[in-house]
């Protein structure tokens, strides 16, 4: 992928078959994916719709079963949206900027691992606090603007072999302040707290990109909780917030 640029979507076309594959390329928004649901409530009426904005390959869809929610993903990428809806997903192929969907049509709206990746972040804010209803829970996570945020998910992860080079523009990485202040400008009061791997996860995910390893199946999917809440907003955070009525 060294002949695109770094952020460049067509990536992912590079990569679809990365995002189911065990210990593959994007494991570890598998565990970011799993600590965003829990975020998430059972849905609060019969046809509730969450949808899912820069969906990829529809991690987030596991960890929804029994919620009650219709899982809309939104992705620019085709090939991602045809694994997320293999996975049970209801596939709109979109902009994050543009949203081809109407205002207040969702109980939820996840942003997961989307903003990092967003040349324009006003806009993409503005229109996923439009599609939420009022009173509708918007939740999300990305990469704060800071140099640790660059070393760590730039300058070393993106030097292991498990993690594709390019994925990130750290120009586009998004201190939490801003992202607090453009919510409140749509009416959603977000919260925001640190997110990081356990100890353990972490440890065990650096010994196989050591040793180029591919973990069995079995013990990746049956993993308990890969990410734990941190005081810390250095690197990675997630955010929570309900829209005014």
């Amino acid at each position: 992928m060294s002949d695109l640029a770094p952020n460049d979507p067509r990536q992912y076309d590079v990569l679809v078959d990365e995002w189911w594959r065990p210990a593959g390329a994007f494991e570890m928004l598998h565990w970011i994916a799993q600590a965003r649901a829990r975020l998430i409530p059972p849905a609060a009426r019969p046809g509730a719709v969450l949808v899912d904005i820069g969906c990829g390959g529809g991690l987030l869809a596991p960890h929804l079963h029994g919620k009650g929610y219709r899982h809309v993903g939104v992705d620019l990428t085709g090939s991602a949206l045809s694994q997320a809806a293999s996975r049970g997903v209801t596939p709109v192929r979109g902009d994050a900027t543009m949203l081809p969907l109407g205002d207040g049509v969702a109980d939820v709206v996840s942003a997961g691992e989307l903003l990092e990746h967003v040349p324009d972040l006003p806009a993409a804010v503005g229109e996923a606090c439009r599609v939420l209803r009022p009173g509708g829970l918007l939740v999300l996570d990305t990469l704060n603007a800071t140099l640790a945020a660059r070393l760590i998910a730039v300058e070393l992860g993106e030097r292991l072999p498990m993690v594709p080079r390019g994925i990130h523009d750290p120009a586009l990485f998004v201190r939490p302040d801003r992202l607090v202040a453009e919510c409140a400008r749509h009416g959603v009061r977000l919260a925001v707290r640190g997110l990081r791997p356990s100890l353990f996860s972490l440890v065990d995910w650096m010994l196989r990109a050591a040793l180029r390893r591919t973990a069995p199946e079995r013990a990746l999917w049956k993993a308990g909780r890969r990410m734990t809440p941190t005081w810390s907003t250095a690197v990675l955070y997630q955010g929570r917030g309900i829209k005014s009525g």
